[in-house]
């Protein structure tokens, strides 16, 4: 099944799943069947970079099974190498068509980047956030946590210059994507409603 879903299609499943979600009409589906059926390998269609926020678990909000996707989870949906090899992996390696970098409003990685919060190894991880920061222009005051349409247009930045950095550090993946092979999409959950909006 992984074979006949080109990039296209594999978008159009992620959004038909978040399409069940929203609406509350979750695929009937046997999730212990499907680890069984999954047990001797996997061929997931997508592979999915979001932030570790409780409320933004890819498999939930666009309604996959186990052994559909990919699921990498870091504070504020950022890259480093090991996710670019995890990405790698998935495309290159196991098959996955889409690569979907998702960001989500409300963020609390992005709020403490925009307020500079420094704290053990959590200053790196934010740091990696501040060009997001830098690029937003439109907001001139309050630029911190208080405002919020502040936060979220970092947040769209965020995604839009992670997809960037992908493209940039990973011939592999770049390759993939010009030979058609995949896709590579950013996209923003509205954690109030449940809707994600692509790029």
């Amino acid at each position: 099944m992984q074979d006949a879903i080109t990039p296209e299609m594999a978008l159009n499943l992620l959004k038909e799943g978040n399409h069940r979600f929203m609406n509350n009409l979750k695929a009937n589906r046997n999730l212990l069947e499907q680890a069984n059926e999954t047990s001797d390998g996997q061929h997931p269609f997508a592979g999915i970079l979001s932030c570790i926020d409780s409320r933004t678990s890819a498999e939930l909000i666009f309604d996959q099974g186990l052994g559909d996707i990919f699921s990498v989870r870091i504070a504020g949906n950022i890259i480093n190498e090991d996710i670019l090899g995890s990405m790698e992996f998935a495309c290159k390696v196991a098959g996955s068509k889409i690569i979907a970098v998702l960001g989500h409003t409300k963020c609390g990685a992005v709020k403490g980047a925009c307020d500079h919060v420094e704290m053990g190894n959590l200053t790196a991880l934010l740091s990696k956030i501040q060009p997001a920061i830098y690029d937003e222009k439109t907001e001139t005051q309050n630029r911190n946590s208080s405002n919020g349409d502040f936060v979220e247009k970092v947040a769209a930045i965020n995604v839009k210059r992670t997809v960037h950095a992908i493209l940039e550090r990973s011939p592999i993946l770049k390759e993939m994507l010009e030979n058609g092979e995949i896709k590579i999409v950013g996209g923003l959950h509205e954690i109030s409603t449940g809707e994600v909006t692509f790029y």
